[in-house]
């Protein structure tokens, strides 16, 4: 038994360095002034993808990241840790899209792959949180989705079963192949890249499919088929006013939380 494993994954800019020229003037991300990074759930969807091709021994792994050129780094690091092939979507006619525009180009690229079985992707990308991406994959490829997938419990060649996340605790779903699944950040932890492969794969080069490889609508592709406009942005930086010195006395302690949530700072 085997099946075709697709991973969503993105090279996004590490939210930690933002500053005020992260911003292009168009409202667009300004990706070379940010050190880029693997997006951390699409690492714990990889670990999930990993485990249902271990379940189902013969499975293949095939990494769709969509990009600038340096984005191919993030299907080597697949590929080093377990993955077993990949490919970069880039072509500035991708450039500036938005969700919208992003998945419609990622279901180009897949339904170019031929039949697959099961795709996973991380809960969402720490550059835009928007976590809209994995379901309107789904949506456009026409197949069932389960959102916030923490636990893989079982998967064959006819379904897959997960426990997912919920705001109040957890549920166990079932879903027939072809599916997508998109994965939390409480699933459990990517594995380490395996010396082996890092040695034998360092220099591999990956292939590129531009917006011709996918034969998209390219009015539906980048900033043309965006409907999200980002009008502007702030660079909100929080500096320190006033030290209050609490004593440690139940009472003060009421009076302070009483002043935040009155202050509107905290509830």
């Amino acid at each position: 038994m085997s099946i075709k494993i697709v991973v969503l994954a993105k090279q996004v800019p590490d939210t930690r360095n933002v500053g005020p020229e992260a911003m292009t003037p168009e409202g667009t991300i300004n990706r070379s002034a940010l050190p880029a990074v693997y997006n951390p759930e699409d690492l714990n969807a990889l670990e999930m993808a990993l485990c249902a091709k271990e379940l189902l021994p013969g499975s293949t792994i095939t990494v769709v990241t969509m990009g600038p050129p340096r984005a191919e780094e993030v299907v080597r690091e697949a590929i080093y840790r377990g993955a077993d092939e990949g490919f970069v979507l880039s072509d500035r006619r991708f450039a500036g899209a938005d969700t919208l525009a992003t998945s419609y180009a990622i279901s180009c690229a897949i339904r170019r792959l031929g039949h697959v079985d099961l795709v996973f992707g991380g809960r969402q990308a720490i550059d835009g949180d928007t976590a809209q991406v994995g379901p309107q994959v789904a949506e456009k490829m026409g197949i069932p989705q389960i959102t916030y997938a923490e636990e893989l419990l079982s998967v064959s060649e006819k379904s897959i079963c997960v426990k997912r996340r919920l705001a109040n605790g957890t549920e166990v779903v079932e879903a027939p192949l072809p599916t997508l699944v998109t994965v939390c950040g409480s699933a459990p932890r990517p594995r380490f890249r395996h010396a082996h492969r890092l040695l034998q794969h360092r220099h591999l080069e990956v292939p590129v499919w531009t917006a011709d490889d996918v034969d998209p609508d390219f009015d539906r592709l980048g900033l043309s088929g965006s409907p999200t406009k980002v009008k502007k942005v702030d660079n909100v930086v929080l500096t320190q006013k006033d030290n209050i010195r609490v004593e440690n006395t139940q009472e003060a302690l009421n009076n302070l939380m009483s002043n935040l949530v009155t202050n509107h700072i905290i509830g």
